[in-house]
């Protein structure tokens, strides 16, 4: 999985428009393997972000969980402490 692509689901607050889009981007990215398509398949690619992106949506709408919605600041906090024991102390 494309490590770009993160986790929308059960956040305080929900996942926005623009967070969706842009993993449907990093996701038609990775399936197409171009970063930004040529001109003769723009279209497709733009389609196929705008269909991803709308069963993302769904997909995100329907989904329910019991578990307490995450804290962003919280996930944020959590994945710098992973970086820093996976790559080293950040360079001030």
């Amino acid at each position: 999985m494309c490590r770009n692509i993160k986790t929308l689901f059960n956040f305080d607050p929900p996942a926005t428009e623009d967070e969706i889009h842009a993993a449907a981007l990093q996701f038609v990215r990775k399936l197409s393997g171009f970063n930004s398509p040529s001109k003769a398949n723009e279209a497709a690619f733009n389609t196929a972000i705008e269909d991803v992106t709308a069963v993302a949506k769904k997909l995100l709408d329907s989904l329910v969980t019991n578990a307490e919605p995450r804290n962003r600041e919280i996930e944020i906090a959590r994945a710098k402490v992973r970086n820093i024991q996976r790559f080293g102390t950040p360079k001030a």
